[in-house]
């Protein structure tokens, strides 16, 4: 091969890479859920939810490798069916939601796994306290609706221990354990529009 033939195929090559399609999926909110976990009086569960919150994925890759998954959780939204309760959550005891308004999580790194399994690294901050953590992801497809919009489906879980964002409350029960359990298990639930 020769020298200008050699430049040429550089050339090529370095547009082929550089205009690499970048696809944007924006939540469709009405199928898309953030709950969580957490063990109450060391024997029981509570379970909860936001009820407002944004999420964005974007690739270029159609194997998701090189995704990044940007999602935003209005803290005030939080919801267990009792209002007494999810005050309780919201003041400075736990998520100190006038304060800190929201939680954030961006990824650094999407994972291969499996054959549609991902592990989704990242920063996660609540309360202003940022840590890493990993997400637990199943890719469940890409499919077209009946009104020609592109969807995309990812289920992730993780748990986190609160006591690491400074939610530090920690009343005991006479044996000991936490009225409110340290670990909180969470489960997001993915369902995105390709952006046209």
């Amino acid at each position: 091969m020769n020298k200008i033939t050699s430049i040429g195929l550089g050339v090529v090559l370095s547009v082929a890479v550089g205009s690499a399609q970048i696809v944007t999926w924006n939540v469709d909110k009405a199928h898309s859920h953030v709950k969580f976990n957490v063990s109450h009086l060391v024997i029981a569960e509570v379970e909860g939810r936001f009820k407002d919150f944004d999420a964005t994925l974007t690739n270029s890759k159609e194997d998701f490798t090189d995704a990044q998954l940007v999602a935003t959780i209005k803290v005030a939204s939080i919801d267990t069916d009792n209002e007494s309760r999810d005050k309780h959550l919201r003041s400075a005891d736990f998520l100190d939601a006038e304060k800190h308004p929201e939680i954030i999580f961006k990824s650094t790194s999407f994972e291969k796994a499996g054959k549609d399994t991902y592990k989704i690294k990242g920063d996660l901050t609540i309360r202003g306290n940022t840590k890493p953590v990993i997400l637990e992801a199943k890719y469940n497809g890409t499919v077209t609706d009946p009104w020609g919009n592109t969807k995309v489906a990812f289920k992730a879980t993780t748990a986190i221990s609160r006591f690491d964002f400074g939610t530090v409350w920690d009343k005991k029960i006479a044996t000991g354990g936490l009225v409110a359990g340290e670990t909180v298990n969470i489960t997001l639930f993915f369902e995105g529009t390709r952006a046209k």
